[in-house]
């Protein structure tokens, strides 16, 4: 990542207040965020956007987060891009549906803002 070109990661959450506070987190280590309050919302960013990783959560007012996942990567335009899902289950079960779903990562809240900052980069270079 560099600061011309800052890696994007586009941000699905439907709470607003978690939302934004991942953002300010986000783009004070450089990254450029995108922000999504719903699966559909996240599907129309990622397909004109073009983000780097998304974080999904999983718990979203239209539709799942493994939904929204299985449509990126359904779609051949955005079939390469990195989800990690964000969930407040942590069961083994869920886990598998994540990365049945096309995840390659899965992260249980409360999310620990360091271990996120130290993950991202090997999300990027997956």
């Amino acid at each position: 990542m560099t600061s011309e070109n800052p890696s994007k990661i586009l941000l699905v959450e439907d709470n607003e207040t978690i939302r934004r506070a991942f953002a300010i987190l986000l783009e004070d280590s450089g990254y450029e965020v995108l922000q999504a309050g719903s699966g559909s919302e996240a599907l129309e960013i990622s397909a004109r956007r073009m983000p780097d990783l998304v974080l999904m959560d999983l718990g979203l007012p239209d539709m799942s987060g493994l939904d929204v996942t299985r449509k990126l990567k359904a779609n051949p335009a955005t079939e390469g891009i990195a989800v990690v899902a964000i969930t407040g289950r942590a069961l083994e079960t869920d886990q598998r549906a994540c990365i049945e779903a096309g995840c390659i990562g899965y992260l249980a809240k409360p999310i620990d803002t360091r271990h996120l900052l130290q993950r991202i980069p090997e999300y990027l270079a997956i």
